[in-house]
């Protein structure tokens, strides 16, 4: 137990001391296995893990996910999605807000990344809420927190990751995903509204649009619709796999931006290149994350956990909100998916031997990692939105998110209180 102690305090030395969070996982494992065992079999131990990880099948799914949500990207669906949403809620107070939180919802469902999701909803709607007299802090608040979404509904990269590590099945997750995603977005809607009551200058109405004009602007997010329900539909339906739902809504992007003629020779080699530096990432990551991961299991630290948390005789519920409590600690010092790789090793097999679903404790989990991403000091949406519009001060950008961080701690409540709702589709469909 001193051992795996002692490995995840060197690891969060090497991140304060900014060595990339791969290389950090990469040499504690290797460090601890060699100590431990032998440097002969902590270099077999790596070499193996490498060659498994770069040749795994379902990893596949990664990279093709990556495509389809840069192919989407480009073919610029957001703002169609947006225009139709602000068709709908545009003309109330806080309208243009509310419409950023569907529009990131919709388009979080093909896309699959905070990061991505917040980006290209500030380039879509920070503009129009500036034209109407939004407050600085409401706009960024709406969009950092509806940029969150992306991880939470399918796709997602960040389940397909937690599916990898725990070996769960990437389709019961995602399916988990939707009704918790939908009381999220209920949720942040009901944050807006509680902004404009209390400071109604803060999002003044947008105009009206007739319904003739809000049926034209439903046509236009078909292919959002078509590409969600093939690729979602397809996984739940049992028509194919993970990966090959990838592949086909990587296809369907492809389609559509070439469709919209959004797509020339120069943007798909940079959809590509930047597809492939996405999925490098994330593999270094998953790689050192689970050369980690062998070190922590060669030293029990994971049995002695489960002893250790059982001898205080607390009910298995405490155990889950010390554990979300110690996760948002986490996610404001490191970087989402290092929190998911390093800690999920660690917890799972206690969380498994308290009796609770692994797929309901992946939900949780995906749902802190939204609260640690938006916030302050270095949740990664925040700053992402600060950099593309450096007008707005950070601690603007802070001030703004604070009643969706309230709306998050809600929903997480409530996720923990009624596991059916993140179990119902899961135990339906599958």
């Amino acid at each position: 137990m001193i051992a795996g102690t002692l490995g995840i305090i060197g690891i969060l030395v090497l991140a304060i001391l900014r060595v990339p969070i791969a290389l950090s996982m990469g040499i504690t494992g290797f460090v601890g296995l060699a100590l431990l065992r032998s440097p002969n079999s902590a270099m077999a131990s790596v070499v193996n893990t490498v060659y498994d990880t770069g040749f795994q099948y379902s990893l596949a799914v990664i990279p093709l996910f990556v495509l389809m949500g840069n192919f989407v990207t480009r073919a610029r669906m957001s703002q169609e999605l947006y225009a139709a949403a602000y068709s709908f809620v545009g003309h109330r107070k806080g309208g243009l807000a509310m419409a950023t939180v569907v529009a990131c919802a919709g388009f979080g469902a093909i896309c699959g990344s905070a990061i991505a999701t917040a980006a290209t909803m500030t380039r879509v709607a920070h503009p129009e809420m500036k034209k109407y007299g939004y407050s600085d802090a409401l706009a960024t608040g709406a969009i950092a927190s509806g940029g969150t979404l992306g991880i939470l509904i399918p796709p997602s990269s960040l389940m397909i990751i937690y599916c990898i590590i725990t070996e769960q099945n990437i389709g019961k997750m995602f399916a988990a995903g939707l009704l918790p995603g939908i009381l999220a977005t209920f949720l942040y809607l009901l944050a807006i509204r509680y902004t404009v009551w209390r400071d109604p200058e803060a999002g003044p109405a947008g105009s009206r649009i007739p319904w003739m004009g809000r049926l034209a602007a439903l046509r236009d997010v078909w292919g959002v619709l078509v590409l969600f329900i093939v690729v979602m539909g397809g996984i739940y339906g049992g028509f194919f796999t993970s990966t090959e739902a990838a592949s086909i809504g990587a296809m369907g992007g492809l389609f559509f931006a070439v469709f919209r003629g959004k797509l020339g020779w120069r943007d798909v080699k940079d959809v590509l290149l930047e597809s492939a530096r996405t999925t490098a990432i994330l593999f270094a990551i998953l790689m050192g994350a689970l050369i980690f991961s062998s070190f922590l299991n060669f030293t029990e630290l994971p049995n002695a956990l489960e002893s250790f948390v059982a001898s205080f005789g607390l009910h298995p519920i405490m155990v889950i909100i010390v554990i979300c409590a110690l996760y948002v600690v986490l996610m404001s010092a490191l970087e989402e998916l290092s929190v998911i790789l390093l800690t999920v090793p660690l917890f799972f097999p206690l969380v498994v031997s308290l009796g609770f679903d692994p797929i309901w404790f992946g939900i949780l989990v995906v749902c802190v990692v939204e609260i640690g991403m938006i916030s302050p000091p270095v949740g990664m949406n925040l700053f992402v939105i600060n950099a593309m519009i450096p007008e707005v001060s950070i601690t603007t950008v802070w001030r703004g998110v604070i009643p969706f961080i309230w709306a998050d701690l809600l929903r997480l409540a409530i996720l923990i209180a009624f596991p059916a709702i993140s179990l119902f589709l899961p135990n339906l469909l599958f």
